[in-house]
């Protein structure tokens, strides 16, 4: 499987900002063009990828990103979103935008994830297959550093399927048989069972 990378890009001056007693404007700016600059860079080195589509009402960004299309074989547009309405607008768009050039599966990746490393983000593209959310979690395992939905708009129904499994894993008793199911249809046994007691 191949698939569109979306990547949603806010505007530079509202990004970073854990790190404003760290760093200046000027430092931060040049820390996110630079971050963005090598998940690009990464980004159009994977076979897996067909198509980046980057979201963003920030001109630099846009710049950064043409440069990258006239060095980079993959295919690569910029999708101007002026509002700059959050994350989950942007990625909205590049989903719309991409389910009308055809794809089949999507992968949303932050624009500030500067360790991307193209040769994972290729094999966890090729495990896809249609009817599949994948979450890539970050090292600490507290956010997000991937998406891939397969077809791109069935994140909706496997978003709601995973808040679903977070409230019945929140159940002590129900994370113990979870933990102890060992097999795929234990587990979904387990879930079953929970989702039963829930709608109760």
């Amino acid at each position: 499987m191949r698939a569109t990378a979306i990547i949603p890009v806010k505007r530079f001056r509202a990004a970073k900002q854990r790190l404003l007693e760290t760093l200046d404007s000027a430092q931060r700016t040049a820390l996110v063009e630079a971050m963005l600059t090598d998940v690009l860079g990464s980004v159009t080195a994977c076979d897996a990828v067909e198509r980046v589509i980057v979201v963003t009402g920030e001109r630099r960004a846009e710049r950064i990103a043409l440069r990258q299309a006239q060095r980079a074989t993959t295919p690569l547009e910029v999708l101007r979103e002026p509002a700059d309405t959050g994350h989950s607008d942007a990625a909205t768009l590049g989903i719309i935008r991409a389910k009308a050039l055809g794809a089949d599966c999507v992968a949303l990746l932050p624009g500030d994830c500067p360790l991307l490393d193209s040769v994972e983000l290729d094999a966890a593209i090729r495990r896809m297959a249609g009817g599949r959310v994948a979450v890539v979690p970050d090292r600490h395992g507290t956010g997000t550093n991937a998406l891939l939905l397969s077809p791109p708009d069935a994140g909706a129904q496997h978003l709601k399927a995973l808040a679903a499994i977070s409230r019945v894993t929140r159940d002590a008793a129900t994370l113990e048989r979870l933990r102890g199911a060992r097999s795929r249809d234990a587990l979904a046994a387990v879930l079953m069972g929970a989702d039963e007691r829930e709608a109760t």
